[in-house]
C-alpha cells in the first residue's frame, strides 16, 4: 500500500468522524521520522506501508490519518521523546541558559503557562551535559518522556 496523502487527524472532530468505529492499525513513529516524507513503515498489526507524500505536505503527526477503507483505518502513532523541560525563574536566568546553551545549537521548543505544561518552558532533548550544565547551576528542570506535538528540527543560521 502507497500512501500519499494524509486525510484528516482523529485529534480534530472531522477526523474522528471518519474513522468512527472502524478498526485502527497504528504506525508507531519517533519524532524522527515525522519529517521524512519517503519511507517504509509497519503498522501494529504487520501490514507493511510506503509513504510517499508530496514536498509541499506538512509533517505528520499524532493521530495523522493515512488510510481508511471498509477493513478499517490507518493512523499515526508518535512515540514519546526523552526530554528536558527547562523552568527558568526569571528572564535573567533564561537569558543566562540562552546564551549559556546557544552554541550547541539545541533543537529547542517553547511553551507557555496555557500549554499542557501549565509554565513557561523550554524543552529540549536529553542531553547529559545539558542535565549536567542545569544541575550546577541550580536551574529548574526535570526529564520527561513527552510525544512532543511538532518533529524537532534544526534551525537555519550561519555564523
Amino acid at each position: 500500500m502507497i500512501i500519499t496523502e494524509i486525510l484528516g487527524n482523529t485529534h480534530d472532530e472531522a477526523g474522528a468522524a471518519l474513522i468512527g468505529g472502524r478498526h485502527v492499525e497504528e504506525v508507531a513513529l519517533p519524532g524522527d521520522l515525522l519529517l521524512k516524507r519517503r519511507q517504509r513503515v509497519t503498522t501494529d498489526h504487520g501490514t507493511e506501508i510506503g509513504l510517499q507524500l508530496p514536498q509541499h505536505a506538512p509533517e505528520l503527526h499524532d493521530g495523522d490519518i493515512l488510510h481508511i477503507d471498509a477493513g478499517g483505518a490507518v493512523v499515526v502513532s508518535v512515540l514519546p521523546t526523552d526530554v528536558l523541560v527547562i523552568a527558568p525563574r526569571s528572564i535573567t536566568e533564561m537569558g543566562f541558559l540562552a546564551h549559556s546553551l546557544g552554541n550547541r545549537h539545541l533543537q529547542a521548543q517553547f511553551f507557555d503557562a496555557g500549554s499542557d505544561y501549565a509554565a513557561e518552558v523550554m524543552v529540549v532533548r536529553f542531553d547529559h551535559t545539558v542535565e549536567s550544565f542545569l544541575s550546577d547551576h541550580g536551574i529548574p528542570f526535570s526529564r520527561q518522556d513527552r510525544v512532543m506535538p511538532t518533529p524537532f528540527r534544526h534551525a537555519e543560521h550561519s555564523h
